[in-house]
């Protein structure tokens, strides 16, 4: 076959390997200005998204902090009178829960409830008895926790709590000084149980409900918080022990100290514990704004560098169109 005579321009299909070769050597291509734009546009949005979430768990943080503090004045602080019925409209938890308090009266043994809770001595029962004032008022008061220690214990206490009427008719009645710490009513019951008032299963202090289904009237929004000092209503000379179906243990109800003293309630037993992760929150958040701009930085090098990249391929294949056009026009 005669080759062709030089300068003769010939057609035909660029081999296989020179296409992959050439294909293989092109860099990447850059991304459209649409697409850097919206990857930008994302980046922004996340980034300042993270530093708010982040900025406002500072200020929850800072809020917990105060709150801490103000709970801390009220519980300590000497206590004060308890709220009476022109104050009850006004009473709410941001303003008066945990706020030390005294009052006196007389306890309404009768209309008793237990409230079944869990504590550090285990489960049992909380003793909620209404105290009526003076000015006919009446505010539920949590004379403390009574522990079930055993399965029999646990049967005769459902037994007890479901009676019609849980507390002795007959107690005297003898005036009591009570100090404690002032609580929100808890209604509803508590988790997965709801309280049943026809049964007289409570699952939580829920102060309405328990007035209710006793028929008692001018009840405060609150309940007390019973402080450990004393056993409230304790301690009056010519009371005896009452006790309940649970192997003889008293059911919380007053009279002199005796043997079995132990079962008192036991009260003091508030928990005030506030979850404060709002710190940790924070700096996740901050975290991942600095990831977001991190990553977006990374992105516009990478992108630029493939800029840089096209710019300087272009400039070669435009040289070497260059020399090929001047190598045919010298031939």
């Amino acid at each position: 076959m005669t080759p062709a005579p030089r300068g003769t321009v010939t057609t035909g299909k660029m081999p296989e390997c020179a296409a992959t070769a050439v294909a293989e050597g092109a860099p990447p291509r850059s991304r459209s200005a649409a697409a850097r734009f919206a990857v930008a546009a994302l980046a922004g949005f996340l980034f300042f998204t993270f530093v708010a979430l982040g900025t406002w768990q500072v200020k929850r943080l800072q809020w917990k902090l105060d709150l801490i503090e103000r709970v801390t004045d009220r519980v300590h602080a000497l206590p004060v009178a308890a709220p009476g019925p022109a104050q009850w409209s006004k009473v709410n938890a941001k303003a008066d829960e945990y706020r030390h308090v005294h009052l006196s009266g007389t306890y309404l043994y009768e209309f008793s409830a237990w409230v079944q809770a869990s504590t550090d001595l285990g489960s049992g029962f909380w003793v909620m008895t209404p105290l009526r004032r003076e000015d006919g008022s009446v505010v539920m008061v949590n004379r403390g926790f009574i522990p079930v220690r055993t399965p029999g214990q646990r049967d005769q206490a459902d037994t007890w709590q479901s009676s019609a009427n849980p507390g002795p008719s007959n107690t005297p009645v003898v005036p009591v000084n009570v100090t404690g710490l002032l609580r929100m009513s808890e209604p509803g019951g508590g988790f997965l149980r709801h309280n049943d008032p026809a049964a007289n299963r409570w699952y939580s202090r829920d102060v309405q409900a328990i007035a209710a289904a006793r028929g008692l009237s001018a009840i405060a929004p609150y309940f007390v918080d019973a402080d450990a000092v004393a056993m409230p209503g304790g301690a009056a000379s010519g009371e005896n022990f009452v006790t309940n179906p649970i192997n003889g243990a008293h059911n919380g109800l007053t009279g002199h100290r005796g043997d079995d003293v132990d079962d008192a309630p036991i009260g003091g037993l508030t928990v005030i514990a506030f979850h404060n992760n709002h710190l940790m929150y924070a700096i996740t958040w901050y975290v991942l704004a600095l990831m977001t701009a991190g990553a977006g930085l990374w992105v516009a090098r990478e992108d630029r560098r493939l800029l840089r990249a096209n710019k300087s391929s272009d400039g070669i294949d435009g040289d070497s169109s260059d020399r090929k056009n001047e190598d045919g026009n010298q031939n």
